[in-house]
């Protein structure tokens, strides 16, 4: 068997035949894309809350079993522990998304045949599909009063923005646009979405009201923006770019001002989530030679590593 690519949101992974992986970033191919020098910062983010230590739990993918399941592991940097299995399918699982109160989490996985949305409880009990389209539904995120998930969708033949039920039902696109729409990301007021787009030649960060209106780009950068983190707070979007010579976590005020990086490593560090008070983020970084989960204070001071494991390690998502 040769290698075969399996899209994560608007990365993808480059699954061998022998099990090991090779992030690819910025886009569904191989090819890294020319990076850009930054722009200037415009302004700052809002005030980074003071990080407390980090609780809750983070759901995480691994292939350390020999396939990719979603695990999940306590936010504590103190307590390593309870590296715990949700998913055990021989097909792929990914893209794990917590719902709002913590009793769900949403999913991508090929089990079926092609990509789709699944959900399951937190304990990994349930696990059922909602979405069944030949097309490949991919990067589920919460609305914050849980009703709902935002996803995007290659069934119209690119990649749109869609949005259904919380059940399945109800499955309705939002963006219509002949480049990739990819990567959503719910605004805690529920009343706006962030989302990547390819629209203008390169990956930028854009917003739109909930219905799909008013989409505006907020990065207007020549270099690749791409995996949009709403915090929960509302004030801040933390997001990946390439535009410094490497693939680094940034964060810019919610409209757009601000932009500035917040790691600084020659390897890759990559897919923001937040924590629920808005004080840590938790990315994945093949810093240590493999791709491990990590968390950080918003600031960005503070990186410490939460997985180690010869296997690799991503696509965090931070819960209760």
């Amino acid at each position: 068997m040769g290698d075969r690519e399996v899209d994560i949101g608007n990365s993808g992974w480059v699954v061998a035949a022998a099990g090991a992986f090779l992030l690819v970033a910025c886009g569904a191919s191989e090819e890294k894309p020319t990076p850009a020098p930054a722009p200037a910062v415009l302004g700052a983010p809002a005030a980074t809350p003071t990080p407390a230590s980090p609780t809750g739990h983070i759901a995480f993918v691994s292939n350390r079993d020999g396939n990719t399941d979603i695990y999940v592991i306590s936010a504590d940097r103190a307590d390593r522990s309870g590296q715990t299995r949700l998913t055990n399918n021989p097909a792929t699982d990914w893209e794990p998304s917590w719902s709002p109160d913590g009793t769900e989490i949403a999913f991508s996985s090929s089990r079926d045949g092609n990509r789709e949305i699944y959900v399951m409880n937190a304990d990994g009990s349930g696990q059922t599909r909602l979405t069944d389209n030949p097309g490949g539904d991919f990067s589920p995120a919460w609305s914050p009063d849980g009703t709902k998930i935002a996803f995007y969708s290659h069934r119209d033949g690119n990649r749109e923005a869609s949005v259904m039920n919380a059940d399945g039902s109800g499955q309705t696109r939002l963006t219509d646009n002949p480049a990739n729409d990819l990567s959503p990301s719910w605004s805690p007021g529920g009343t706006e979405i962030a989302f990547v787009s390819r629209r203008d030649g390169n990956e930028e960060i854009y917003v739109m009201s909930a219905d799909g209106s008013g989409q505006t780009n907020l990065t207007n950068n020549p270099a690749n923006d791409f995996f949009p983190s709403w915090s929960p707070d509302g004030n801040r979007i933390a997001f990946t770019s390439n535009r410094d010579g490497n693939i680094e976590i940034y964060v810019m005020s919610a409209d757009g001002s601000g932009q500035t990086r917040l790691t600084n490593n020659p390897t890759t560090d990559v897919d923001p989530s937040w924590s629920p008070d808005s004080a840590s983020i938790a990315f994945f970084s093949d810093r240590d030679e493999n791709n491990e989960i990590y968390v950080m204070s918003a600031d960005g001071s503070g990186q410490a590593r939460l997985t180690n494991n010869p296997a690799i390690d991503g696509s965090p998502s931070w819960g209760p």
